[in-house]
């Protein structure tokens, strides 16, 4: 079942996923209410999603070309629906103006509330602390009935299994817990209530696995993910008030959101198309000036955004490593790319020529070297899993930086071998690289099949002692994770490049 499952998330983009579940989560609410299991009538719930909808893509197009920025449809509509499941369905013309008024103000939020092209805040939290500040309080984040708890909880794991960040929302949701638990004893409420309330007829697991893993207002690094989530969680869970603004999830977010704009990198670059050269079989490497200096670490991937026509469920949103060195003036980018079997963004891409713009942000990755240079490491490449790694020995080449590597380097032809030039090269600062090629010619002098636990231990006399990195596909990452543990490797020894999967 789990292979399946995560089959069908490698198959498509966190945005479409949670749009897809934002739709569940429509359908089963319109059938529970048409049986009477809500309180709101069915009429109200549809013509206030309509509303919001409406608004969301108008504002969004409105915006999109009064600020020259590509616009999103996906996320528009995320709102949209975010926003539909926590306020107060509309039955009067006033209160079908304030979720028109909401939905204005958080799509409008994207382009005003923003640095550099990126937005600081979560859109639709946006919405709802700017309609509290004028007094309208009608968030009242009615997902967290019981009677949508299934669903909620189904649609969650599946996003959270999608992140992989799973210390996150554990961090977020144990923090919020006890800090409710604390509340309500101070306010007499038995254990057993403030948990029943806490996860069946609260927001906490929508909030944790939907809103607060939103990628573009979420810090990047692990250490400060789990401050975030703490910081959210003790607000999330606390009493107190300001004004007109009390404690309510939208508030625990905003600040939440501040933070993490802090600690995270403040821009949103527009790229410019270079050059496009073939690296090797179906392989292809985009370069894109910029005229801002971008301080990345090796290994570290962004977001890239290209709109364009009939995108497929993939979306026109994905996460790619960054190819170049942070001692390149360009960024460069490395793309598998067949022609029967790519995506439409893949398409689009190739379609780009020279001056043509691509966007990128959300700067993100904990796949960077260790700070230590004495450790001893091994890479692990599959295919075009082999960026990162471009990266990071492109850069010990300029820096003239010595470590202990041994790098493995598996693909299916020998024409397929990225980079070979630069990784011979790097043989100089002492990095041992070891090819090998599953369908090799009679020539090829490397080790030919697949890259197996013999093979390591063979040229790694060591295991126990080294970290490990590994990029490639999903079946081969997981893979070599459970040889490398059945080895006696250390999981804290065992690092894998793994996107979030917004892409």
């Amino acid at each position: 079942m789990i292979t399946f499952i995560d089959a069908f998330l490698n198959r498509i983009t966190m945005y479409r996923l949670v749009l897809y579940g934002l739709v569940a989560l429509l359908v089963h609410a319109c059938v529970l209410s048409a049986l009477g299991f809500l309180s709101f009538g069915l009429v109200p719930l549809v013509t206030s999603l309509i509303v919001l909808l409406v608004v969301s893509v108008i504002v969004n197009e409105v915006c999109s070309r009064l600020f020259h920025a590509p616009s999103n449809s996906e996320s528009s509509f995320i709102t949209a629906f975010i926003l539909f499941f926590i306020l107060f369905p509309a039955q009067t013309a006033t209160e079908y103006m304030l979720l028109a008024a909401a939905a204005a103000l958080a799509i409008a939020s994207k382009y005003v509330v923003a640095y550099k092209h990126k937005h600081l805040i979560n859109p639709a939290v946006f919405g709802l602390v700017a309609l509290a500040l004028f007094g309208s309080g009608e968030a009242i984040w009615w997902i967290g009935s019981a009677a949508l708890f299934p669903v909620v909880l189904a649609f969650g794991l599946l996003v959270v299994r999608k992140l992989r960040r799973y210390a996150l929302p554990a961090v977020f949701l144990g923090t919020a817990l006890v800090t409710s638990i604390t509340f309500g004893i101070y306010n007499e409420f038995t254990l057993s209530d403030i948990a029943l309330t806490f996860f069946l007829s609260g927001p906490a697991l929508f909030f944790a696995s939907i809103m607060l893993t939103e990628p573009l207002t979420t810090p990047p690094g692990r250490t400060h993910q789990i401050v975030y989530g703490a910081l959210v969680g003790l607000l999330f869970g606390s009493q107190f008030s300001f004004g007109t603004l009390y404690s309510s999830p939208e508030i625990a977010l905003f600040v939440g959101n501040i933070y993490a704009y802090a600690v995270s990198p403040k821009y949103r670059l527009k790229l410019l198309l270079k050059e496009k050269t073939k690296l090797a079989k179906n392989l292809f490497e985009f370069v894109f000036s910029t005229n801002e200096k971008v301080s990345f670490s090796p290994g570290q991937y962004f977001e890239w955004t290209l709109p364009h026509k009939n995108a497929d469920q993939r979306g026109m949103r994905r996460y790619f490593t960054i190819a170049s060195s942070p001692t390149e003036d360009d960024i460069r980018l490395g793309v598998r790319i067949e022609e029967t079997r790519s995506s439409s963004f893949k398409k689009a891409l190739m379609e780009l020529g020279q001056g043509d713009i691509v966007a990128a942000s959300s700067l993100a990755g904990d796949f960077v070297l260790p700070a230590d240079t004495q450790k001893k490491l091994v890479f692990i490449a599959g295919g075009i899993g082999v960026t990162p790694f471009r990266s990071m020995v492109k850069c010990l080449l300029d820096t003239g930086e010595r470590r202990d590597i041994v790098f493995f380097y598996a693909n299916r032809s020998e024409d397929e071998i990225a980079y070979k030039e630069l990784f011979e090269e790097a043989r100089g600062l002492g990095i041992r690289m070891v090819y090998v090629v599953n369908e090799a010619s009679s020539q090829w002098s490397g080790y030919k099949g697949f890259l197996t636990e013999d093979i390591l231990r063979r040229e790694v006399g060591d295991l126990k002692e080294r970290v490990f990195y590994i990029s490639g596909s999903h079946g081969m990452v997981t893979a070599f994770e459970g040889i490398l543990q059945k080895s006696g490797v250390p999981t804290s020894n065992i690092r894998t490049d793994f996107f979030p999967g917004f892409a």
